[in-house]
């Protein structure tokens, strides 16, 4: 599953075959069969890899006791993957968009998925700051994400991550409650 997370998002779902899949994971492409019966349950699988990956990170996060520190841990690591979102863009969201272009529906719905759990996890953060605009505030901070992730990849920049993270990071400052 892994491995399929990692292609897909580096080469897309239409140029990538079972058999790229079986070589990133090292495996024989019968085995890679036998699991996976069809290229979109591998997706479907990926999808899940993708949700997984964020739900550790999150329950890593929640260990801290301030929700903002918390959103800013979480930019910091989109920071982190810098190189990657120029390269390849936001796995859910690169995801997302080119699985919205299928005439075969019912993945887009899924990695829609992806963008809503980053939404809810997000919302709860500035719910937990008593912020009735929370909502929106989370909408803000994930479309801020996609964005600068989308401008990274375009112009194949990673710096375009570091400064808008850093932007993002003094948003969040600024919304820290006054005591």
């Amino acid at each position: 599953m892994a491995a399929a997370a990692r292609v897909l998002h580096q080469q897309g779902v239409e140029r990538t075959t079972i058999a790229d899949i079986a070589q990133a994971a090292d495996v024989p492409v019968g085995n890679v069969y036998y699991y996976f019966k069809t290229k979109d349950a591998l997706v479907l699988a990926a999808l899940t890899e993708h949700a997984r990956g964020f739900t550790e990170l999150t329950a890593e996060l929640e260990r801290l006791d301030d929700p903002i520190e918390r959103l800013k841990v979480l930019v910091c690591t989109w920071i982190g993957q810098r190189d990657i979102a120029a390269r390849f863009g936001c796995p859910a969201g690169t995801l997302a968009m080119e699985l919205d272009k299928r005439e075969e529906g019912g993945l887009d719905i899924e990695a829609g998925k992806l963008i809503r759990q980053a939404l809810d996890w997000t919302e709860r953060q500035f719910r937990a700051l008593g912020r009735a605009d929370a909502a929106d505030l989370a909408l803000t901070l994930i479309s801020g994400y996609q964005g600068m992730s989308v401008m990274s990849n375009a112009l194949r920049d990673p710096d375009v991550m570091t400064r808008e993270g850093a932007r993002l990071n003094r948003w969040l400052d600024s919304l820290k409650p006054r005591k």
